[in-house]
């Protein structure tokens, strides 16, 4: 096995870190990541804790991860002196944006996004890591309302599934502010819980068992979620700061080893789409159809696709646009219902496709900062590219956080204080 030198938190070197997260929102991963997070917040300057969700996750999520931190946290002192308070934890959760951005791709300030703005702007060398586990709506907003602190922000972006969600704030992004530093990770994170070694005590199931269950408050807590199964797909950006090279995508890292982008794929369709259309995976696929004379007075349209229901915009004159990212190769199939008598019951469909393998050999001359998963089919774990430069380490990282999960582990000194803490932010 590879051994890993370079400049991450675990061999000294202190990274400032903001994380946005959907926590409590669609997928309940992000609480195993935000566990895994708080374990090492002794190696790392967390600076912020954004809440930006999809349905009901809001930042008091956070505080209840927080509230197992506290109850853990004597214990983890006798290990470290360096581990934050419970209440300075606090003090810098955020709640940042609730729903998916506009055609426009910004929509209002947040208290996330102003947060983000505060602290890229404060009087500090190091570049400001913004680890996002979801929307990329306060990224897009902060950069809208403060572009100055582009050359500040580090942003490693859990995509794929993620993209799917924040279609607009995305191409925002892309069209805005292109020399923004960037690892696009749609498909690499997946090799934190897909391959790899998965035998004996370090399969998904059985680490939790062995590791993490009956550990604190936090170990406790972990393994309430997604039936004490390891996904964690989050924390790919979490290992890129703890082990590798984090100022270098190219380099092997535990978060992955990434390439330069190719330009970022748009495609635009003036009709509707058949099983004959064929886009890439993870690109941005943006359907624009005339709307007619019959027009009402608020004319309204929404795309039924999968479990999405994407809003139409009607701010070019005569027309409906809708985008969409696709998360994985197969056929996409939609429908879409509107007041506009031309539009309502429309059908069409498309098929998504892995992106070349030679993609990677022609990198965006417009996007000099943008890095993405290595295509290469000698990286890929079935359908996910780039995931083997996560899985590669599997062993490693995940001793290291059960080593972690120990601290916890201590005999108590006081009672878990589960109490919630929300009112007091």
């Amino acid at each position: 096995m590879q051994i890993l030198d370079g400049n991450g938190a675990l061999d000294g070197h202190r990274h400032r870190a903001l994380i946005s997260t959907d926590i409590g929102g669609t997928d309940p991963d992000d609480f195993q990541s935000m566990v895994h997070l708080l374990l090492y917040a002794d190696v790392l300057d967390i600076e912020g804790l954004l809440s930006s969700p999809y349905g009901k996750g809001r930042k008091e999520d956070i505080l209840r991860v927080i509230n197992c931190y506290e109850s853990d946290y004597e214990n983890l002192q006798t290990c470290s002196k360096h581990y934050p308070a419970p209440d300075a934890l606090r003090a810098v959760t955020k709640q940042g944006e609730i729903e998916m951005a506009p055609y426009a791709g910004v929509r209002r300030s947040t208290e996330g996004s102003e947060w983000i703005v505060q602290c890229a702007q404060r009087d500090d060398p190091r570049p400001l890591y913004v680890l996002v586990w979801g929307g990329i709506e306060d990224i897009a907003q902060a950069l809208y309302d403060a572009p100055d602190i582009l050359t500040k922000l580090r942003v490693y972006w859990i995509g794929g599934p993620n993209k799917k969600w924040s279609p607009d704030a995305y191409q925002y992004i892309v069209s805005n502010h292109p020399e923004l530093w960037i690892i696009e990770n749609n498909a690499t994170y997946r090799g934190w819980f897909t391959g790899g070694n998965q035998s004996g005590e370090w399969g998904n199931a059985a680490f939790v068992t062995k590791h993490i269950a009956g550990h604190g408050a936090l170990g406790d807590f972990f393994n309430e979620q997604l039936g004490g199964t390891i996904k964690m797909g989050d924390t790919p950006s979490v290992g890129w700061l703890l082990k590798g090279t984090p100022e270098d995508p190219s380099q092997p890292g535990w978060g992955g080893q990434f390439v330069r982008a190719w330009e970022r794929p748009h495609i635009v369709f003036n009709r509707l789409t058949t099983s004959a259309d064929q886009i890439e995976e993870f690109c941005i696929f943006e359907l624009v159809l005339p709307v007619g004379s019959e027009m009402p007075t608020n004319p309204e349209a929404s795309m039924q696709i999968e479990n999405q229901l994407l809003v139409g915009d009607f701010s070019t004159q005569g027309a409906v646009r809708f985008r969409f990212s696709p998360k994985s190769v197969q056929t996409w199939n939609y429908k879409i219902h509107s007041n506009v008598p031309t539009l309502d019951g429309q059908t069409g469909e498309m098929v998504s496709y892995l992106p070349s393998p030679d993609a990677a050999k022609n990198p965006s001359a417009q996007h000099p900062n943008w890095w993405t998963d290595n295509p290469a089919p000698e990286f890929a774990e079935g359908d996910h590219i780039g995931a083997k430069t996560v899985s590669q380490w599997r062993e490693d990282f995940l001793r290291d956080f059960a080593a972690r999960m120990q601290r916890c582990h201590a005999p108590r000194t006081r009672t878990p204080n589960t109490r919630s803490h929300s009112s007091s932010i």
